[in-house]
């Protein structure tokens, strides 16, 4: 049986911290499906087909390499739904601090409720990536700022040309 689990987010830019817990929910699953949020109202640094590229060029080799299956897709809806369609029973998120914690414990309660069939696997950000945030990464960038400890190196350089400042 294989045991697929999703990790849904913005992924605007993908970053170090992603990076860590798709890693460690990679260990947890057989097929692991990245649910990219394309949510109406939002405005995105980066096109979901941009961000699909960023996550199969970041963690397509490494995920192959380990046995685990990749598959990148997005999703306008209820994350639940998304985790139904993709034959997923393990919704996996990431936990930064307790602010993280409080909302991610009413997010699984709301989707336990709706979905009992799917549980919630919450995997804590190592120490090294805890602070990273993408919305601090966007404005770092946007600001001028080198966001290169705080994603992949490729990704970085695509950040700073979308949002860095002349001369940055």
């Amino acid at each position: 049986m294989t045991r697929t689990g999703l990790y849904p987010g913005s992924f605007d830019p993908i970053t170090n911290g992603h990076l860590d817990v798709i890693r460690r929910a990679a260990k947890l699953v057989d097929r692991l499906v990245l649910a990219i949020g394309a949510h109406h109202g939002k405005s995105p640094v980066f096109s979901v087909e941009e961000r699909r590229a960023m996550l199969e060029r970041e963690v397509g080799e490494a995920l192959a390499a380990s046995g685990v299956e990749l598959v990148v897709t997005s999703f306008s809806g209820l994350v639940v739904e998304a985790a139904r369609d993709a034959g997923a029973t393990i919704i996996v998120r990431g936990l930064r601090d307790a602010t993280d914690f409080d909302y991610e414990m009413q997010m699984a309660g709301m989707n336990a409720a709706m979905a009992p069939e799917v549980d919630t696997v919450f995997v804590p950000a190592s120490p090294d990536v805890r602070h990273i945030a993408a919305s601090l990464v966007r404005q770092i960038a946007g600001m001028g700022g080198d966001v290169a400890d705080f994603v992949p190196h490729r990704v970085a350089a695509e950040v700073a040309s979308r949002l860095g400042k002349p001369g940055s």
